[in-house]
């Protein structure tokens, strides 16, 4: 499955959770994570979207990393069968992996 097949669900599970999955992009920062989920009460975190197997580069691990540091959630998605567990976690304030 193509990562681009993967982000579209990842969307569609989040609408359908009532939230938005906003593309992101940061011009001036290389490396941040494709999506930004917004879901009811405040739960917010970033998602990087992967195809199957593959793994973050280096610079996007340090950017992770960095989120984190600043107590951001960050998941890491490779998996369109992950999704309903990565929104149920978000929607119970999980940390992010």
């Amino acid at each position: 499955m193509r990562e681009k097949v993967i982000e579209q669900k990842l969307v569609q599970e989040v609408k359908k959770a009532g939230g938005l999955a906003i593309k992101f992009t940061s011009p001036g920062l290389s490396g941040m994570p494709d999506r930004l989920v917004i879901l009811p009460e405040s739960h917010v975190a970033f998602v990087e979207v992967k195809a199957p197997g593959l793994k973050p580069r280096p610079l996007q691990i340090r950017r992770h990393e960095l989120l984190r540091r600043l107590g951001c959630k960050v998941y890491v998605l490779d998996d369109a069968a992950r999704i309903p567990e990565l929104v149920a976690s978000l929607m119970k304030g999980g940390e992010g992996k």
